[in-house]
């Protein structure tokens, strides 16, 4: 088995139930090294519950998750949190905190609280690589929600991870915010050599920054290829339920799906 395939993430017959509803339907696929796979679908179609079930917050019912080459599930938290990190769909703080001593969050596997030098580093290279310098004595809550979300995924960042895992970091982000999100983990991939997973619904956003495409739709896995062949109006009628017209412009597909 080459290096690429022992550093990996994998999925084997993964299936769900919340009562008589099964969420995912015996689904296997495998995360691209070193790209931006978004996982894309209409509400439902169990995107969210896939990623909680590779990130381990949520436990599968049938199926397994392979993390380099290791049962996923065999993993002490500890470990787990030094090789791969989640950022939640919802992130609140009861605790009066700074920027910086949020982002500092993401060294606590490595040093339990007690930040060395090196772990000051690491997060002072967070704040540089998400632009956030000049905010870093900032208090979080009372930042706007596009600065409040650069201050967690910067926290992700100093967390130093290969593998990082995102659901839906756009949710609630104007246009300008949710560029500068998309320009981070396009760089994380490109600069640093992250694999990132995202659950995504703007298909725009999908088509121009990521690598590969997942697409779920009422609990299956209907397609699993690079973007390009994903991002196809035959394909997305296939999984939305509505027409598109596909436009490119140097070289990046562009999502019409108005008044059609």
């Amino acid at each position: 088995m080459d290096v690429t395939e022992k550093n990996s993430l994998r999925f084997e017959q993964i299936a769900k139930r919340y009562g008589k509803k099964e969420v995912l339907k015996s689904l296997s696929g495998k995360i691209p090294m070193k790209q931006i796979t978004s996982l894309i679908g209409p509400n439902g179609a169990g995107k969210s519950t896939l990623l909680s079930i590779l990130s381990r917050l949520l436990e599968q019912d049938g199926g397994s998750v392979y993390f380099n080459d290791k049962l996923l599930s065999t993993y002490k938290g500890e470990e787990l949190a030094t090789k791969l990190s989640i950022l939640k769909q919802s992130n609140h703080l009861d605790l009066k905190l700074t920027v910086k001593e949020l982002v500092s969050f993401g060294r606590f596997p490595y040093c339990k609280g007690r930040l060395t030098d090196k772990d000051r580093q690491k997060v002072q290279e967070a704040l540089l690589f998400s632009d956030l310098e000049s905010l870093q004595d900032a208090y979080i809550d009372e930042l706007s929600g596009g600065q409040r979300q650069r201050a967690f995924i910067a926290m992700i960042i100093a967390q130093d991870t290969d593998f990082i895992l995102l659901d839906e970091p756009l949710n609630n982000l104007d246009m300008k915010h949710g560029v500068y999100v998309m320009k981070t983990l396009r760089r994380l991939v490109d600069e640093l050599g992250k694999t990132v997973v995202i659950v995504i619904h703007e298909i725009n956003f999908a088509a121009q920054y990521s690598d590969h495409i997942i697409a779920l739709k009422d609990g299956d896995i209907r397609y699993d290829a690079p973007t390009d062949a994903v991002i196809q109006a035959d394909v997305l009628e296939d999984i939305f339920g509505i027409s598109f017209d596909i436009i490119e412009k140097n070289n990046k597909k562009i999502c019409n799906y108005f008044n059609l």
